[in-house]
């Protein structure tokens, strides 16, 4: 079957759909990334156009298959320890939480496929000692979730590891898994991950003590990004911290908490509860 080229008005009618689906404003530049992304998809579905593709989603008979499409448009990639000046401060926060014996949680609230949540893990099991502690990640993309709790990365990946991080909690995979890392049985069992759209009202999480939002952000419209970091806020508990990417910015986002250092902020303790959105 014969794939007919990607048309303009198609591409403005998945802009559409990503931005009703998941909130996030895709580009122009973006054309060929929803092309070559769903174009397989296409074939799964023996559709020979991107607008019979669009009628098969809205049709309603095929829901299994929209969730695949938001996947396929918001899959982004990631690596272990983006960003280390994160964690350095997570380390000292996580060391403060053990000094008074408090229990300490953490929420990677953009997590796709688990390496930031599985870093976040790797630092709490060498901080925390007895003291509780619990990781979260989640993502709109039931696909990289899945991938998450596998936990099975290439090494590529892998490549800002603290040395003795990969050797306590990674194994080396060899034979057909050369090339590849497994996360520690033990580690896997203390990160929890779910799918969550950050553009709905989110279910009851509880509070964090350390809130990851990193790299998402700029996907969004002001106007989500404002209504994703109340909603995000909300849930970090006063004293606590919120983390974004540093290409990122709360400037006309947000107000309700302070920076502290470049994409690091802290909910002041007077700063009343944001209603939950």
């Amino acid at each position: 079957m014969s794939l007919r080229p990607i048309t303009d008005q198609e591409f403005a009618q998945f802009q559409r759909f990503i931005f009703d689906n998941a909130g996030i404003t895709l580009s122009t530049a973006k054309k060929a990334l929803v092309s070559g992304r769903l174009a397989r998809r296409l074939e799964h579905c023996q559709v020979d156009s991107y607008g019979a593709y669009l009628r098969l989603l809205a049709s309603g008979q095929a829901p299994d298959e929209v969730q695949i499409a938001v996947d396929q448009l918001t899959t982004n990639e990631t690596y272990f320890f983006r960003e280390m000046k994160h964690f350095d401060f997570l380390r000292e926060q996580a060391l403060a939480a053990r000094a008074r014996s408090q229990p300490f949680r953490v929420w990677s609230a953009a997590s796709s496929s688990g390496e930031e949540a599985y870093s976040i893990a790797m630092v709490l099991t060498d901080c925390m000692e007895t003291t509780p502690w619990e990781v979260l990640g989640t993502d709109i993309s039931t696909k990289v979730i899945e991938g998450a709790e596998r936990a099975l990365y290439s090494s590529e990946r892998a490549r800002h590891i603290p040395e003795p991080y990969l050797r306590r909690f990674c194994l080396k995979g060899s034979g057909t898994y050369a090339g590849q890392l497994l996360m520690d049985r033990n580690l896997r069992s203390r990160v929890r991950f779910s799918q969550v759209n950050l553009n709905t009202a989110l279910p009851e999480m509880g509070q964090f003590d350390v809130v990851f939002l990193r790299n998402v952000l700029i996907y969004f419209s002001e106007e989500t990004k404002r209504q994703v970091v109340a909603r995000v806020i909300s849930t970090v508990k006063p004293g606590g911290h919120f983390f974004i990417g540093h290409s990122e910015s709360l400037n006309g986002i947000s107000n309700s908490v302070e920076t502290l250092f470049p994409a690091i902020y802290r909910k002041p303790h007077s700063h009343a509860q944001s209603p939950r959105q």
